[in-house]
């Protein structure tokens, strides 16, 4: 079974903060960043980090 990955760039919504990232799943993944959902990071919570700019 191949697995595929995704590389996601985040942002703020002032667009002064970028975040990337690694994940299996983008959609659950974005989902769990814009509802504050399993959200470890205290770098993407301090700096609100929600809006998806890019993915590969």
């Amino acid at each position: 079974m191949t697995k595929y990955y995704y590389i996601y760039i985040l942002t703020n919504k002032h667009n002064r903060v970028l975040y990337i990232g690694v994940t299996n799943n983008l959609i659950k993944r974005v989902w769990e960043h814009k509802n504050k959902i399993n959200n470890n990071s205290s770098f993407t919570r301090r700096y609100n980090i929600d809006k998806l700019v890019y993915y590969e």
